[in-house]
């Protein structure tokens, strides 16, 4: 196998050589390609530059931000029930939870704090969640003067008065179950079973009339 040279200049040694090589590189054709759809750009209506933070760009709805605490749209209770898999899966450790038994023998969460400067927005802890109830939303500018910010439940949980007046919605991001979640679920044998006591049940209602 025999390897062939492309490019094959020698180094310039003296003044004269490398003046040369400047002006043949700068008079090359690729310059002044670049600096005229630099000047039709300049010269044209369509402007693709975002005046931020008065225009912000629309984001995904599966876009991984600071995260919040759902709530039931139809009670306004908190959808956390404190078994503490996400706290368990976060492969940061920035997920601390307290929790307490309350008068009704029912497990409540007191404490729920997420350290920010830990997360690295992963997505596991939506993912995990069987409730839905930590999920990502769309506050993405959670710049801090110093290195451990934290957040506390109070400010994650989705405040009660926009659950009750109907202006919070379904949340449609990371963990969610999609829109053809029944379709991609495997059937069990226990599935078949039914199916065919069905069928039997309709056959015979078809026999006996």
């Amino acid at each position: 196998m025999a390897y062939i040279k492309i490019v094959d200049e020698t180094t310039p040694k003296s003044n004269a050589q490398k003046f040369v090589q400047f002006w043949n590189r700068a008079l090359s054709g690729e310059m002044f390609v670049g600096l005229w759809l630099v000047f039709k750009e300049f010269c044209s209506s369509k402007i693709h530059t975002v005046q931020y933070p008065l225009e912000k760009l629309p984001l995904s709805p599966r876009y991984r931000a600071v995260h919040e605490l759902k709530r039931l749209l139809d009670s306004g209770n908190e959808r956390c029930i404190g078994c503490g898999l996400c706290e368990k899966i976060c492969v940061a450790n920035c997920i601390r939870m307290e929790t307490r038994y309350g008068e009704d023998k029912r497990k409540n969460v007191t404490e729920y704090t997420i350290n920010f400067g830990r997360c690295i927005y992963c997505g596991l802890c939506a993912e995990v969640c069987p409730e839905l109830a930590i999920v990502h939303g769309n506050r993405y500018e959670n710049a801090s003067e110093q290195r451990a910010s934290f957040s506390l439940k109070q400010d994650m949980l989705t405040p009660i008065d926009k659950v009750l007046s109907g202006n919070d919605c379904e949340y449609e991001g990371v963990g969610s179950v999609s829109y053809d979640a029944d379709l991609k679920i495997k059937q069990t044998p226990l599935m078949y079973l039914t199916k065919e006591e069905s069928k039997a049940d309709e056959s015979g209602v078809k026999q006996d009339v």
